[in-house]
């Protein structure tokens, strides 16, 4: 069954005069400039006359000039050579817009500004990939004013240049021929920096080139004579040049290979910067990156060490997480089998058995040539499959004869980089062994290649850690687009009421609104007796889903007897009510009620419908919302950030499943939502320490928002046909995005806890990476901070406290349906823990949280109270002694108050970042009250509405919350006393106490004209600073005199 991999590739014929140097590939970046809009007017003529600037590597170059245009087209292509191509995603592209001074009005000393680009080699292209992308120019400092776009292509690709042979060189010209050809090396060389980062477990000195400010000014002047030819295929190059190809593109390669030219390289490769030092939008090469350690706690948060990206990889976009190693295998089809039914597939090597599903035959093919489709990806572990062979064997379904097989050798596979094309098939012939040769025959057709997670292949492939394919596959899921419908019932007309009502007794006629599993009734009509005219003037608003397939139905009933009466109907389809995006008043319309006795006119109903597209449907709660965008996608603003994330694994989870006696087991994934953006990991099964290495993108709106992630254990690849067995919660991490660094790798092992009955349950870790991108600081991502949170709409017509929560429930409602119908399904449970959905429910131990909440937030008052009381007891004789002069500088100084105020939360807040926290916070115990919680308390927090326990505990409950809200009550009552005692001052309702009152303010009133306002407050000041000799420790007679006035406490029953 052995099968050798193909024909040895063809030698190129050998040359008479072979050239001194082999060809080099050199990488080009290729920069087209095709035009800029809305630039700055800065010749002092209304115009500009603009010229670009490209900075890549060392190198300059410029475009032309357009002459006094605000809108240039210049549509000009500048190319770069890069110096090296596997640390092109570490360098800088600086693309700088001027205005000519040659032809600006007047003397002008330089060429004015009128923006930047700034971009990096991890957003250059291939060519081929690239397109048209418009770039807001950027500030260069923040007194700049600049506005406008420049619309630029960015690629690159990859070249073979030979040299011609140079003649040969005079005996004098040999001696100096070394020292000429240092001098090229010297310039191209860069002067590297040292980038020291701080490990756990080791320390690493990596070497990371800065880019020269300085063009090689020797190589534009006399550039050599280059002979350029496209690269040829791999299979036809010879075999060194095809290892030096591989090793400047984007391959992973297995082991070092030889050493290239000496003019492209000297030396051993560098080592590649870890993550945490790649340089994003705004870092530089040489910035001291700290992995910060913090005391591990079973309930706290933990930094974990990254990984280290060795020599032979390359930093893809996948550098958060750990890439694993897959063998990938394509079965395609094959043709010309033997006679058989149903064949299938066997894939097995020495640690993975896999069978494929049976084949398919299409229509208008024999049944020889039978067709899979299928991609297989089994864990691939490089030391153990150095000797091992991959055997790929075809099968008859009913009768389990062998049709024939191949064989690989795994030391021969190829290995590929996402960034390469996919593999193309290949026809191999089946063989056998001596004893089925005469039962063998047909070719099939497969593809057999090493990868990682970042495989494209990946997501729909059957794993062989992920054995059940239909529910544990990778997904995205899109929650779907929410719509507010506002219905406003006007009023009724020509309805049929009942003629027998008792006298004096007015019809109740409502309007009762459905849309789904939604419905609102309106309150009771006015009616106008002269017209027999309902009025309602009411708002119903509804949540709409897309697409809008459901229907509005509209009920008119009359509710005056017992028995409700319907008076009519309407049904109107919800896609053709019309949509609006601000508060432009929408045309109010007639509709006919249906429902009549056989069919006659019954009355009429107006109304005024719309689809809301100005306001955010809330699916989370407010606090730990991940999107405030509005509906309607015309009103989105564009992105100030990226967020990724990458899902490396679980530590220690729990047994969750009963596997056998004493044994159990846990299949766990991974959601995280953001947005409207849902992903799903694949489901490890039977492991308490799953690796996923997964990694995902969103784009950032508003950086005060909150990433959720959430594990969970699968229970729906048990379930059978009918049955329905909901995913087991395992945790959850919130982390919010505001609280992230910019463009710095968070490499944390978070807690995963559950509040269950018995009380408080760590389930296990898991371990993320997190990273916000952000292309600047100032000013899109600061005018944020600026804007509203919600949309407009939300403040011009804003939603009710409970209306916004029925309206929430019901959005929950509609998205857990929708993500419930993916395959696999997003099931119910999930949506609803990971959206919150009982985040309103009274909980006592919730109460509490919130209470020491408030007195955790009001400690800095109680602070400064027990601070000012120290102060006039002389506590501290100096300090009091340093108040006094303070006050009197402030008193005698008084516009120095407000900017000292400010210079003193200035300090606070430099003094406060050395206890800045290093890492998002996850879960906190100690704020949610969840280790000190009561077991009642629990049991309380987790029963149903209604109540479904015995009457004597829900009798002792309900009298321990009558005794909390007494205390309540009287904590109300006291505050409102002593508002009445102010209001008592001037209210005469105590006249001596009132008389007394205006005539002390009459005398103050008088002393503050005699005397000096400063020479009042020095006095006042140093009387309450006063020595503790001179204080009666009684209190005050002001506050004595408070107290006594009267309240409205005596007058209440």
């Amino acid at each position: 069954m052995n099968m050798s991999s193909g024909p040895p590739p063809e030698q190129p014929p050998q040359q008479q005069e072979p050239p001194s140097k082999p060809p080099q590939l050199v990488r080009k970046l290729v920069v087209e400039i095709l035009d800029a809009r809305n630039l700055l007017p800065k010749d002092g003529q209304g115009s500009s006359s603009p010229y670009v600037v490209v900075d890549f590597d060392g190198q300059k170059k410029r475009t032309s000039t357009v002459v006094r245009n605000l809108n240039p087209e210049w549509n000009e292509g500048l190319e770069f050579i890069v110096t090296d191509p596997r640390t092109m995603e570490f360098e800088e592209l600086d693309i700088e817009v001027f205005n000519d001074k040659k032809l600006s009005n007047g003397n002008a000393r330089k060429n004015h500004f009128l923006g930047r680009v700034k971009l990096y080699g991890s957003q250059f292209a291939r060519r081929g990939e690239e397109g048209l992308i418009y770039f807001p120019l950027e500030k260069k400092s923040v007194f700049s004013w600049i506005r406008g776009e420049l619309g630029l292509k960015i690629y690159y690709y990859d070249e073979l240049v030979q040299e011609e042979e140079p003649p040969p060189p005079q005996p004098e010209q040999q001696q100096q021929q070394p020292q000429q050809q240092q001098q090229p090396d010297q310039e191209v060389k860069k002067n590297p920096v040292f980038v020291v980062m701080e490990d756990p477990r080791q320390r690493m000195m990596l070497e990371v080139p800065m880019p020269s400010e300085v063009a090689m000014e020797a190589m534009e002047q006399s550039p050599p004579i280059v002979t350029i030819e496209e690269s040829p295929p791999p299979m036809n190059m010879p075999p060194e040049q095809q290892q030096q190809q591989q090793q400047f593109s984007h391959r992973h390669e297995e082991g070092p290979g030889p050493a290239p030219g000496p003019q492209m390289m000297s030396g051993p490769p560098p080592e590649y910067p870890p993550p945490e030092v790649k340089r994003m939008q705004a870092a530089r090469a040489g910035e001291r990156v700290r992995v910060m350690r913090r005391p591990n706690g079973d309930y706290s948060p933990r930094v974990i060490s990254g990984k280290v990206v060795g020599e032979s990889e390359r930093i893809s976009a996948f550098d958060l997480v750990e890439p694993m190693q897959y063998l990938f295998v394509r079965i395609v089809k094959a043709r010309g089998l033997a006679p058989s039914e149903s064949p299938f597939v066997k894939i097995r090597t020495s640690n993975h058995f896999v069978r494929s599903k049976p084949a398919i035959i299409r229509p208008g093919e024999p049944l020889s040539n039978p067709e899979w489709q299928q991609v297989f990806a089994l864990c691939h572990n490089k030391q153990e499959a150095s000797n091992s062979t991959l055997e790929i064997s075809v099968w008859d379904c009913a009768s389990d004869h062998f049709l024939g097989g191949v064989c690989f050798d795994l030391s021969d596979v190829p290995v590929r980089d996402p960034p390469d094309s996919p593999l193309a098939p290949q026809w191999y012939h089946l063989e056998g062994g001596a004893d089925d040769q005469h039962k063998v025959s047909g070719d099939i057709q497969l593809s057999v290649w090493i990868g990682t997670q970042a495989d494209d292949a990946f997501p729909e492939s059957c794993s062989s850690d992920a054995p059940y394919v239909a529910h544990t596959r990778s997904k995205v899921y899109q929650s779907p687009k929410l719509w507010y419908l506002r219905i406003t019932v006007i009023e009724a007309q020509d309805l049929h009421i009942a003629p027998n009502l008792p006298p004096l007794t007015a019809p109740e006629v409502r309007v009762k609104a459905q849309l789904g599993f939604q419905s609102v009734r309106t309150r009771r009509g006015s009616m106008n007796h002269h017209s027999s005219v309902f009025h309602w003037n009411e708002d119903l608003i509804f949540v709409a889903g897309e697409p809008l397939e459901d229907s509005l139905i509209l009920l008119v009933e009359d509710r005056t007897t017992k028995d409700p009466v319907l008076l009519g109907h309407i049904m109107i389809p919800v896609s053709s009510i019309e949509q609006r995006l601000d508060e432009r008043l929408v045309p109010a319309k007639w509709f006919g009620l249906e429902g009549g006795p056989g069919g006659a006119y019954c009355g009429r109903l107006h109304l005024r419908m719309c689809l809301e597209g100005g306001y955010h449907v809330l699916d989370e709660a407010a606090h730990v919302c991940s999107d405030f965008r509005p509906t309607a996608k015309q009103l989105w603003k564009p992105a100030v950030g990226i967020l990724e994330l990458g899902i490396l694994g679980a530590r220690g989870l729990l047994p969750l499943k009963s596997k056998g006696p004493g044994k159990g087991s846990t299949d766990a994934y991974c959601v995280a939502k953001y947005g409207k953006k849902w992903v799903r990991t694949r489901t490890i099964t039977d492991t308490f320490d799953p690796r996923w290495n997964e990694q995902y993108t969103w784009q950032v709106y508003d950086p005060c928002t909150v990433l959720t992630i959430g594990v969970f254990d699968n229970w729906r690849m048990f379930a059978d046909g009918g049955d329905d067995k909901p995913d087991y919660r395992i945790g959850k991490v919130r982390i919010r995005v505001s609280t992230l660094e910019n463009n710095k790798v968070y490499t944390n092992s978070y807690p995963l806890l559950v509040l269950l009955r018995s009380g408080l349950k760590k389930m296990g870790e898991i371990e993320v990476a997190i990273r916000f991108v952000c292309p600047s600081l100032l000013p899109e991502t600061c005018a944020v901070y600026g804007q509203p949170v919600l949309p407009k709409m939300h403040y011009l017509r804003p939603l009710g406290v409970a209306q916004q929560e029925a309206l929430r429930g019901a959005a929950i409602k509609m998205v857990a349906a929708w993500l419930a119908r993916s395959e696999p399904p997003l099931g119910p449970e999930v949506v609803r823990y990971m959206l919150d959905a009982d985040s309103h429910t009274w909980s006592m131990r919730k109460s509490k949280a919130n209470w020491f909440r408030i007195v955790a937030v009001l400690a800095w008052a109680v602070g400064l109270a027990k601070w000012l009381d120290n102060i006039r007891r002389w506590r501290n004789p100096v300090t009091t002694i340093l108040v006094h002069v303070l006050y009197l500088v402030l008193v005698w100084y008084p516009d120095l108050i407000v900017p000292t105020g400010f210079l003193y939360v200035f300090l606070i807040g430099v003094w406060y970042y050395r206890f800045r926290p290093k890492i998002p916070a996850g879960m906190d115990t100690r704020i949610s009250q969840s280790e000190t919680v009561d077991p009642d308390e629990l049991d309380e927090e987790f029963d149903t509405i209604p109540s479904s326990k015995p009457p004597e505990i829900i009798r002792m409950r309900y009298d321990r919350l009558r005794i909390l809200a007494a205390r309540v009550q009287t904590v109300l009552g006291d505050f409102a006393t002593q508002g009445e005692r102010v209001q008592a001052l001037v209210s005469w309702r105590d006249p001596r106490a009132t008389k007394l009152f205006i005539i002390v303010c009459l005398i103050i009133t008088i002393v503050l004209y005699a005397v000096p306002p400063k020479m009042v407050a020095v006095a006042l000041g140093f009387y309450f600073l006063r020595h503790p000799m001179f204080r009666d420790p009684m209190p005050p007679a002001t506050l004595n005199f408070f107290r006594r006035l009267p309240s409205l406490s005596d007058r209440l029953m």
